[in-house]
């Protein structure tokens, strides 16, 4: 089986300092910034900001848009908020799914609890990577109950999105990894190392082509 790597071709520098979620859309690309907690919306183009709003979410790792409504991972307030699409205020917050300590800060004294990361909205259901469970829970957002959960392969699930066979797009950043993925039983159909250093935070497709955002380094490109 030969190897395959996901080549990175770097776009434009996102506004915030800290990209950690991405969403396309036909009217722009939205991406979330873990430390100014602003929701923008770019040009694919050029980077240019079209739109940017103020969130009250906590170091926020994921970002995506479903039924009207902008839906934000706030990582470290363990909550997925519901934000209105035209101003980013907050419409409501749940519980977010999984929550807990991630596997490679149990040793340490009192860690951290944290939340979600990558977003995906799809058929009405909110698709919520979750690296301390290590798994991708999918969520009625009707009544906020889980209908269903699997494995995401490796030790830290980041950015998801979809592909055009239904199939779902996993980041791993610890392993430097992106997987398609059965979004059912979360079987593995594919897998590329991402070419380093960069690592891939959020992640979303637009026209067949997968974009991502690099936390570290504020790069948006495609793979």
């Amino acid at each position: 089986m030969s190897i395959k790597f996901a080549r990175v071709e770097k776009l434009f520098k996102s506004p915030g300092s800290h990209p950690n979620g991405l969403q396309s859309t036909p009217d722009g690309l939205w991406c979330i910034d873990q430390a100014d907690n602003k929701v923008y919306r770019l040009d694919y183009q050029t980077g240019e900001t079209l739109f940017e709003a103020q969130t009250d979410t906590v170091s926020s790792s994921g970002i995506t848009v479903g039924n009207g409504y902008l839906w934000v991972a706030s990582t470290y307030e363990n909550k997925i908020a519901q934000l209105d699409l035209k101003t980013g205020a907050t419409i409501a917050k749940y519980d977010s799914p999984g929550s807990g300590v991630i596997a490679f800060n149990e040793d340490q004294e009192n860690p951290q609890s944290t939340g979600a990361h990558g977003l995906e909205w799809h058929r009405g259901k909110l698709y919520v990577a979750s690296p301390p469970s290590q798994m991708i829970h999918v969520m009625n957002p009707e009544n906020w109950q889980e209908e269903y959960a699997f494995r995401a392969p490796g030790l830290r699930v980041h950015g998801l999105a979809w592909a055009i066979d239904g199939r779902l797009w996993a980041a791993d950043t610890s392993a430097g990894t992106i997987c398609l993925l059965d979004s059912t039983s979360g079987r593995v159909y594919d897998v590329a190392r991402v070419e380093a250093p960069t690592e891939v935070h959020g992640m979303t497709i637009h026209e067949g082509v997968l974009w991502y955002c690099h936390d570290t380094t504020c790069d948006i490109g495609r793979l």
